[in-house]
C-alpha cells in the first residue's frame, strides 16, 4: 500500500510555489506604492517630522532672542 500520494504531492508542491510567488507579488507592490507615495510627497514639497521640529525649535529660539533684545532696547530707551 502506498503511503503518499503523487498528485497530492505535486498539487502541495504547487500551492506552497504559488504562495511564494504571491508573496513575492505582494512585496513588490508594497515596495511600488511606497515608492509612488515617497516621489508623490517629494515633488509637493512636504517636509519630514523631524525637519519641521528642527524648524519649529529654531523659530523658537529667534522669538526668545527677540523678546530678550526687545527687552534690552527698551531698557536702553528709558535711560
Amino acid at each position: 500500500m502506498q503511503t503518499r500520494n503523487k498528485i497530492l504531492d505535486d498539487f502541495s508542491q504547487l500551492m506552497t510555489n504559488a504562495m511564494g510567488v504571491a508573496q513575492g507579488a505582494k512585496d513588490e507592490a508594497n515596495n511600488a506604492m511606497k515608492s509612488m507615495l515617497d516621489r508623490w510627497l517629494a515633488e509637493r514639497d512636504f517636509v519630514t517630522r523631524e525637519e519641521f521640529d528642527a524648524v519649529r525649535l529654531m523659530a523658537q529660539k529667534a522669538r526668545e532672542e527677540n523678546e530678550a533684545l526687545k527687552a534690552r532696547l527698551d531698557a536702553l530707551e528709558n535711560k
